[in-house]
């Protein structure tokens, strides 16, 4: 058995596709198949199930994972150890909502980056089902996915909370709703609605919210980002929680702002989950602790920030 069998088999599964993780190792298809095959052999298990949309952990690899993960996560402390500092560690992948990306992922990966100069940390957007699949399967380290209070924790992930917040009303300056202190539901019916895709919290959150007036969604899209970037041009408004949209630089610079939704209590939170193993890589551990770090210092300048209550 070779460190770089290991090594190819966690690329397989971190991209789902011999296709893409030949491209990445620089080798040829047939060539990754039959290392991995040879390391099945020998294990005497079949690590990937095979189909035709790419390759991923059966169920026998997915017990071994954390071994595998375990002996990689050895080798790149011997290496570090040696002085070779030159060599390329292992990526970090990271899932996301695409909530908060700005105000703490970018913060987190800047210092991640400063700590770790030479692991890759890449950052991919999903929905909240697919973050979970991939995190299961072991193609991702860590899953930044948001959560309805009250809604059930999955069982099979260690889940941390990073923020805690509400949903509001993500509106233009120029809006008629910018002027309002707090946006009713009927204020809502009367503009242009830009919904998150269904399979995203805040799509299930609007439905529940506008429950028994709709709602009608005049534009659909795929994550927050998106959602932020076409109210900033104007097209309508859009229902995200507050934390993906204070500190963001289209509300820096004042092409968004938001209101509260009138008499909701919601409160929306940022999670931060890995899935549940023995062995988890060093690069991860360390990037996990930088998110803890960063959403707690941004809770305690956001309750500085805000003002006192009546009597206080």
């Amino acid at each position: 058995m070779r460190t770089e069998q290991l090594e190819y088999i966690a690329a397989v599964t971190r991209l789902g596709s011999l296709r893409r993780a030949a491209e990445e190792l620089r080798l040829s298809q047939p060539a990754l198949s039959e290392t991995v095959r040879n390391l099945e052999r020998e294990l005497g298990v079949d690590l990937l199930e095979r189909k035709r949309s790419g390759a991923t952990m059966s169920a026998s690899g997915r017990e071994l994972l954390p071994h595998i993960v375990g002996v990689l996560d050895a080798v790149d402390r011997l290496r570090a150890a040696a002085g070779e500092r030159h060599r390329i560690s292992r990526m970090v992948r990271v899932g996301t909502v695409n909530a908060a990306t700005v105000p703490l992922l970018i913060p987190v990966v800047r210092e991640f980056r400063a700590a770790h100069p030479v692991t890759q940390v890449e950052v991919v957007a999903a929905q909240q089902t697919d973050i979970h699949r991939t995190l299961l399967e072991g193609g991702f380290d860590l899953g930044l996915v948001n959560h309805l209070e009250g809604d059930d924790m999955p069982a099979d992930f260690e889940s941390t909370e990073l923020l805690r917040g509400r949903p509001v009303v993500c509106v233009h300056p120029d809006s008629p709703l910018a002027s309002k202190g707090s946006v009713t539901v009927e204020d809502l019916l009367g503009v242009p609605l830009i919904g998150m895709r269904s399979g995203y919290v805040m799509h299930r959150y609007v439905h529940r919210l506008l429950d028994g007036h709709g709602p009608v969604f005049a534009y659909s899209t795929d994550g927050a980002e998106m959602g932020k970037l076409m109210v900033a041009e104007g097209l309508g408004a859009t229902v995200l929680p507050d934390f993906s949209v204070t500190g963001d630089p289209l509300e820096r610079c004042g092409a968004i702002t938001h209101r509260p939704i009138d008499g909701d209590a919601t409160r929306v939170l940022l999670m931060l989950r890995r899935r549940r193993a023995d062995s988890v890589p060093q690069a991860a551990r360390d990037l996990h602790e930088v998110f803890v770090r960063t959403a707690r210092a941004l809770t305690k300048a956001d309750d500085h920030d805000r003002p006192p209550a009546p009597g206080g």
